[in-house]
């Protein structure tokens, strides 16, 4: 089954300084893991879905559910899981709650996502 695996040297020579300079611009194990969770967050359509909404307007709850065809519920709960990524923040208006993008990062993030996935 070799023909299942990435293509790869046909020698075994390691390039000292390349993996010197690599390991050295390594980020903590604990960053890796952060960003590896933050990631994770991004790996839901429905979460993407809310991303994409808010990456236009900034919405309360009622309106994400109807946009999206979904119950309040359901957006509530995923509005819990990117709050707590930090991608979604929330302020008052009134009795209604707003939600929008954390910062122009996650713009950048979805922006650039976007780009990639429709390269040809």
């Amino acid at each position: 089954m070799e023909k299942d695996l990435a293509p790869h040297c046909e020698v075994n020579e390691v390039h000292g300084s390349t993996v010197e300079r690599v390991v050295g611009a390594m980020p903590e194990e604990e960053e890796i893991f952060d960003l590896s969770e933050l990631f994770k967050v991004f790996g839901d359509s429905t979460r993407m879905k809310i991303l994409f909404a808010l990456f236009e307007e900034k919405m309360c709850v009622c309106d994400l559910a109807e946009a999206l065809g979904m119950t309040q519920s359901a957006i509530s709960h995923q509005l819990k899981i990117l709050k707590q990524a930090k991608l979604v923040k929330f302020s008052r208006a009134g009795k209604q709650i707003i939600y929008e993008l954390s910062d122009e990062h996650v713009r950048i993030i979805i922006a650039v996502g976007k780009e990639h996935i429709e390269e040809r």
